[in-house]
């Protein structure tokens, strides 16, 4: 079974909208950086993570758009403004929906540019696990902001 490049486009879509409504929903700006008991990553740091995973694995890497990650930001990186973040998210649809367009199915199946995991993998099978991982943080994010967010 095979997605086309439309399909992957809309969940992508969707879901970063949906983060970007996350983003927004925090009640207290400086909410999106509380760290509270074991929680270890703040809403503020996991959406920055998931901006330059995307930003790098799928516009600078198969879009060749020139981002330059910088991993260790998107964790350590704090009180970053909301309008800040929500630019960045809007920043990420663009560039990912924008890459994605430009995918042929053939394109697809072949093999992703970069060993990631230690073997190789089809590009679509990395866009299905970047989704995944999407996802995941996307839940985490609305449990630290149902949690935190009083």
């Amino acid at each position: 079974m095979s997605l086309s490049t439309e399909g992957l486009s809309e969940l992508f879509k969707r879901d970063l909208t949906r983060l970007l409504d996350e983003v927004k929903a925090y009640k207290k700006e400086e909410n999106l950086w509380k760290i509270e008991g074991e929680i270890a990553n703040t809403g503020g740091n996991l959406c920055l993570h998931l901006c330059g995973n995307l930003r790098h694995f799928v516009a600078a890497v198969l879009g060749n758009s020139g981002y330059i990650r910088r991993r260790d930001d998107e964790f350590n990186l704090k009180d970053i403004k909301r309008s800040e973040l929500v630019d960045e998210v809007k920043t990420t649809r663009k560039v990912v929906l924008e890459t994605l367009a430009e995918l042929t199915p053939e394109q697809l199946q072949e093999t992703y540019p970069i060993n990631v995991f230690g073997s190789e993998m089809s590009t679509e099978y990395f866009l299905i696990h970047l989704y995944g991982h999407l996802n995941y943080h996307l839940g985490q994010i609305n449990y630290h902001r149902r949690l935190l967010d009083q």
